[in-house]
């Protein structure tokens, strides 16, 4: 099955990340974007290091830019990987997009929805695009002849709704992997009303990933994530509290009182078992063969927390690459 790596924020040289990836036998790379890194620029320079591996953008959110400006910059930059690039938008947060991007999250499926689906026209439609939508209106401009996969990054049932009537793919983070299927079943309703084939949009979920020789440092670094993840973020929150209620309002209330070693210790090692793969070298590589073999999902990204130390992100990465 093919995998994927994301570049952790912390990292420097992301074009040097990229073609050791590469070197690895990973399938394709991917870039966030919060704020520091700007990831069609950020891939453009790992375009040009690498020969074939895939380029991805794991998220750029639809409210810091205009669908036309997120198209041209996708188009760009697949012109000059050769065609490698899927773009992967979403949401962000409430946070992100009002306290940084000075925008309201307003409507935030219904904004999904309508980049994603424009994107989409502007980048593999012919002749000129017209839109007319409640977020957007175009009228009359050229399409941009771009083969550009488009996938969104959707946790709730609206935003899922929204992905299974516009996305090629889907990028879901902090649903159980045992839990996928079944989430899944909301974009694939939402497929078929709107005429399109659900088996035709892959699924890629991010899988928190940290390897050591010392387990419980692996597992560590996972609480660390998750408990970013769910503190900070309310839709993370919900998609984690499905299935461990109890434990996500512990991270979130302890992690909002400013206790983020409390919200750290309240992540179980039930929830890592179910979103993350932790523990030695062969342990991991066990853990992530059983997620890969979950028959929803198309190419597990591997996805090392920010903030380890280099020598267990060397590990986590040479551990989980394809053939290790």
């Amino acid at each position: 099955m093919p995998t994927g790596v994301l570049v952790p924020g912390d990292v420097d040289d992301l074009a040097a990340f990229a073609s050791r990836a590469e070197t690895l036998g990973y399938d394709s790379v991917w870039t966030g974007e919060l704020w520091g890194r700007d990831s069609f620029v950020a891939l453009t320079r790992a375009a040009t290091v690498t020969d074939t591996v895939r380029l991805g953008t794991a998220i750029v959110n639809v409210y810091g830019r205009s669908p036309a400006t997120i198209a041209q910059a996708a188009a760009t930059l697949d012109d000059a990987a050769g065609g490698r690039l899927t773009l992967g938008l979403g949401t962000s947060t409430e946070k992100v997009i009002e306290d940084l991007h000075s925008a309201s999250f307003d409507r935030p499926a219904r904004r999904l929805h309508e980049t994603v689906e424009l994107v989409a026209e502007f980048l593999g439609g012919e002749g000129r695009v017209s839109y007319s939508g409640e977020c957007f209106e175009v009228a009359e401009f050229p399409a941009l002849g771009a083969d550009v996969p488009v996938y969104a990054a959707a946790l709730g049932p609206a935003t899922r709704r929204a992905t299974g009537r516009t996305a090629d793919g889907w990028l879901p983070h902090n649903i159980p992997f045992e839990r996928l299927d079944d989430a899944f079943e909301t974009i694939a309703a939402a497929a078929r009303e709107a005429g399109r084939d659900p088996d035709a949009i892959a699924t890629a979920p991010y899988v928190p990933a940290a390897v050591s020789d010392d387990p419980e440092a692996a597992r560590d670094a996972i609480r660390g994530h998750l408990a970013y993840y769910v503190g900070s973020g309310e839709g993370y929150r919900r998609a984690v509290a499905a299935t461990f209620p109890d434990a996500a309002d512990a991270i979130a209330e302890a992690w909002r009182a400013g206790d983020r070693g409390e919200a750290r210790a309240a992540v179980t090692d039930g929830m890592i078992a179910a979103l993350a793969v932790a523990g030695t070298p062969a342990a991991a590589r066990e853990q992530l063969a059983s997620v890969a073999a979950i028959d929803r999902i198309d190419e597990p990204l591997v996805v090392v927390p920010d903030g380890v130390d280099e020598s267990m992100r060397r590990e986590t990465i040479d551990a989980l690459a394809p053939g290790a």
